[in-house]
């Protein structure tokens, strides 16, 4: 497996304990639809909540967030439009990224951007 793979593991790992931690309930870890997949889908309040997970060991290429782009956004949607139509109970829907930074010697940083937009 790939260092990539590993850190991404790592990272969704990290996520799903930091989102229990808040206060969600985790409905998926990975969920698939063709070739569109959703990091995480979680339950909160009566909010539906589809999660990019983005980590990086490095700070060398800026934020893991910042490295999520057009497609990637539209490639979520896609998903969640699907689960959504198989999961028609759900009427409040959030789409979030959870960015995880991982640095040797020091914390595990978290930073949640809530309520993405994207066109």
């Amino acid at each position: 497996m790939s260092y990539t793979k590993l850190t991404g593991n790592k990272g969704e790992d990290l996520a799903a304990a930091w989102i229990l931690e808040k206060g969600y309930e985790i409905l998926h870890r990975n969920w698939r639809f063709k070739q569109w997949e959703v990091d995480i889908i979680a339950a909160k309040e009566n909010r539906l909540h589809f999660f990019e997970i983005k980590t990086r060991t490095s700070a060398l290429y800026g934020h893991p967030e910042e490295s999520i782009g057009k497609t990637k956004m539209k490639s979520l949607l896609r998903a969640a439009q699907e689960y959504l139509y198989l999961n028609p109970q759900w009427k409040f829907v959030q789409f979030d990224v959870l960015s995880i930074t991982m640095l040797k010697a020091r914390p595990v940083e978290y930073f949640l951007i809530e309520d993405v937009y994207f066109d």
